[in-house]
């Protein structure tokens, strides 16, 4: 697959993504109502060359789905990893790893908070986009939970809606930042990625998700993703 892509000034392709330490770089952001964003810009250093490697490696597909009386194509490429899957590069179970070290082992969320399964979406084109949603790992129990967004590529900007009084936040992320969302914000909070007509380049997000429960692959096979 050939994609045309600029990479960015301050991340070249030829040196190899490297993981920044969490720790003081993670700027937390109280949305109410239970709800929080962790953003750590620039995480992944050197993530161009990974967006370029995850663009040849992955099994894309073009997924389909039921909207009213007809089918529709899914505006984005998806591929998923369940628990038990090899991810398709070293650096995505680092960020793996990194992640529950950074908030189950240090800063004790629960042990069924683990990330444990993950999702690439490939937006192509601005006119590949993802409708307001709440992830249904956070829909389908009554519990907080946490998503954990990598987004590598071209920058795009992922809209944070308050079911409640519909403020809306709004963060471009792109080139190995990283958004976690967690606490009440797939229940409380809903999120998008609008089609922009602005010339923009393409993106890979990466989502890391817990697997709640037995049978939880199944039920989160069609999640939301951004």
């Amino acid at each position: 697959m050939v994609i045309p892509f600029t990479a960015s000034l301050l991340d070249g392709l030829d040196e190899g993504p490297e993981l920044l330490p969490l720790g003081p770089r993670v700027q937390r952001l109280d949305l109410g109502d239970g709800a929080w964003l962790d953003l750590v810009p620039g995480w992944a250093t050197g993530s161009d060359a990974l967006f370029e490697r995850l663009v040849t490696d992955v099994p894309w597909q073009a997924d389909r789905r039921s909207m009213y009386d007809r089918v529709v194509e899914v505006p984005r490429l998806v591929s998923s990893y369940g628990p038990g899957d090899a991810l398709p590069d070293p650096v995505l179970a680092s960020a793996r790893d990194e992640l529950n070290e950074h908030y189950v082992g240090r800063h004790g969320a629960p042990d069924e908070q683990l990330f444990r399964r993950a999702g690439l979406c490939f937006y192509r084109t601005g006119d590949d986009s993802i409708a307001w949603h709440g992830d249904r790992v956070g829909s389908f129990i009554d519990r907080d939970t946490m998503v954990g967004i990598l987004s590598l590529g071209a920058p795009r900007t992922l809209a944070v809606r308050s079911r409640r009084t519909g403020h809306v936040e709004r963060f471009p992320l792109g080139h190995g930042d990283l958004l976690v969302m967690g606490g009440s914000c797939q229940r409380t909070h809903e999120h998008a990625i609008a089609k922009t007509k602005k010339a923009v380049g393409p993106r890979i997000s990466v989502q890391f998700r817990p697997l709640w429960g037995e049978g939880g692959a199944g039920r989160e096979r069609r999640t939301g993703a951004a």
